[in-house]
């Protein structure tokens, strides 16, 4: 009995002692003593209350595709430690931990869970931060703890939504030849995934994934200064190098552009939106800590650059994704490429009233409305004894719902004008939006 609490009290000392302690990310009813037991997890995972050991096992295997693309993938280590540790198997889930904190010795949540896994060998966990507790009046340990805790759930919710990966988001319609791949988030799990183009016909293929840090402030972003991320298709415009910036950005931005045209025909405001790594000071950040921006871990953030192209890769920021079937997918696919083919087939036969007819009565260009639209299109037609109109390159992009507004659609391309007075190429954007079952063009101007 006394050599029991001399081993207690030496192992927790040594918890103390080390720098940052974490926490079990789930509250544990008894101590872990058998292999076999399971660990409630509903107030991680909606709509998932029991890690089964089936369940357990195919969570796991789920993750040996990221160790395969990176054997030190740190978010991948820690995951796997927090599933070993809630199938009960409590010594490999501390030799995972303890591996990821000598790799990545910064990493303060896999310090704070290797603590608590420690922790787990003699006494029950209550919450995350067991194994560092802290007194009312340490205001700012309790502070750093709640991140903590706010960043293991939304690392754990992040890889548990992606149980169903045989379907899409429906913002990603089509991407175009010259776009290898495209960003998306979802800002309510604080993910953003990576998704390949695979060819006409094929639906984009989900290859990567991140945990990423949002603005202070839930919500759309409307106006400069409101610490919210903003919610819309936008897409890179350039890249910033590390040295030509303060150390809070890390290993980099990619700028992205904020605001659009769609978000300046509702008066946002704000500039500055970027995809930065985080302060070299630092290893992560809690969920919600940035002033708007979207923020990577650096090693993450240099991972992520294989995938972007500036000018072509399109960053979708969704309040929460809306995930459809491939079938549902191609309805929809089909449904737009057939829209932009009579707008095309209209305008290079000069049949002005059916061609008109493609506008929605909202229609804006950064020089006219829609009745101003009709006047130049039909002085432009009469001058006309051919038109010849191709499209290529097209992508094809779901914009983010803002409540019960009616569905838009961002249409990306390169426009090979022929005529008998005139001839040119050049990149055009298309805004589409659905009005009484029928898709109109909303905007339209160069990208």
């Amino acid at each position: 009995m006394i050599r029991t609490i001399v081993c207690a009290l030496l192992l927790l000392v040594l918890i103390a002692a080390t720098v940052v302690r974490v926490v079990a990310l789930w509250p544990q009813p008894a101590y872990i003593d058998s292999p076999e037991q399971v660990i409630p997890i509903n107030d991680f995972a909606p709509g998932v209350h029991l890690l089964s050991p089936s369940t357990g096992t195919e969570l796991l295997e789920r993750l040996e595709p990221r160790f395969e693309r990176l054997a030190d993938d740190y978010e991948a280590m820690l995951l796997r430690g927090l599933l070993l540790f809630q199938a009960g198997k409590i010594d490999e889930a501390i030799s995972q931990l303890k591996s990821l904190t000598r790799v990545a010795p910064r990493f303060e949540l896999a310090h704070l869970v290797y603590g608590d896994l420690l922790l787990a060998r003699i006494a029950p966990l209550e919450t995350i931060g067991s194994a560092a507790p802290t007194g009312p009046g340490d205001t700012n340990r309790q502070q750093r703890l709640e991140e903590l805790r706010s960043e293991a759930r939304a690392r754990l919710q992040g890889y548990l939504s992606l149980l169903n990966t045989d379907r899409v988001p429906d913002s990603l319609i089509t991407l175009g030849e010259n776009t290898p791949y495209a960003l998306v988030i979802d800002k309510s799990k604080n993910r953003l995934y990576v998704f390949s183009n695979q060819g006409p016909g094929a639906a984009p293929r989900l290859v990567d994934d991140f945990y990423i840090v949002l603005g202070q402030k839930v919500g759309d972003k409307m106006v400069e200064g409101d610490l919210r991320t903003p919610t819309g298709t936008y897409f890179v415009t350039s890249y910033l190098a590390p040295e030509l910036l303060p150390s809070l950005y890390g290993n980099g931005a990619f700028p992205i552009n904020y605001p659009n045209e769609y978000d300046r025909r509702k008066q946002k405001t704000g500039f500055g939106i970027w995809l930065h790594g985080t302060d070299r000071s630092l290893f992560s950040r809690p969920p919600l800590d940035s002033e708007g921006c979207v923020v990577l871990t650096n090693e993450e953030f240099d991972r992520i650059r294989q995938y972007i192209v500036i000018g072509r890769t399109p960053v979708i920021i969704s309040e929460e994704l809306e995930w459809i079937a491939k079938n549902d997918w191609q309805d929809l696919k089909s449904t737009i490429n057939m829209v932009i083919k009579q707008w095309r087939q209209h305008w290079e036969g000069g049949d002005l009233k059916p061609y008109l007819d493609m506008y929605s009565k909202d229609f804006w260009t950064s020089q006219h409305d829609y009745d101003s639209w009709g006047t130049y299109k039909q002085q432009v037609f009469a001058g006309k004894t051919y038109q010849q109109i191709k499209i290529s390159d097209l992508s094809l992009y779901g914009y983010p719902r803002d409540g019960d507004a009616a569905p838009l659609i961002v249409a990306n391309f390169v426009q090979h004008y022929r005529s008998n007075n005139f001839n040119g190429d050049m990149r055009k954007r298309l805004y589409l939006i659905k009005e009484q079952d029928q898709w109109k063009v909303v905007y339209e101007g160069r990208q």
